[in-house]
């Protein structure tokens, strides 16, 4: 994994809480398969937010939950072997989780620490973060893209 939202010194959000934009969020994931090729897909539903805390950026706050059921690797029959208890067992944790824990600095990135969860079980993983920029979006809010190589590039909206 190599990325997840958050704000840099540099590129630093405004303070409050953002949400991300489903619409405009996309999480993917490639993986290599018998060594031979690699797999890649997606999961289509993704939701949760970044706090961010004006005084100190380091204290931000990523939370980002997955609906696991919403995987997409363009074989029916794999997104069902995968959805299914051999896998991610959906039925039984509908969702995948990661919170941050600690954030720092790495020069022009970022490196947010946190709880992954998957099928109830949790291990720490850090995310190196690339801010890829904001602008003002046709409406008034602020538009953030980040790029993920276990891929959540997201768009937060302001609460």
């Amino acid at each position: 994994m190599t990325s997840a939202a958050a704000p840099a010194t540099a590129t630093a959000l405004a303070a409050g809480t953002w949400q991300i934009d489903p619409t405009h969020s996309h999480v993917e994931f490639a993986v290599r398969h018998l060594m031979i090729s690699t797999v890649k897909g997606r999961f289509g539903d993704v939701s949760g937010t970044v706090q961010v805390d004006a005084a100190d950026p380091a204290k931000a706050i990523v939370d980002v939950t997955i609906n696991v059921a919403s995987i997409d690797t363009r074989e029916a029959q794999r997104d069902a072997h995968l959805r299914s208890a051999d896998f991610f067992d959906v039925e039984r944790v509908p969702t995948m989780r990661v919170k941050s824990t600690r954030i720092s600095s790495a020069g022009d990135d970022l490196k947010v620490t946190g709880d992954l969860t998957i099928r109830d079980v949790t291990r720490e993983v850090t995310l190196t973060v690339t801010p890829e920029g904001q602008g003002k979006d046709p409406w008034g809010g602020v538009v953030v893209g980040d790029e993920i190589k276990i891929s959540i590039d997201v768009e937060l909206v302001k609460k």
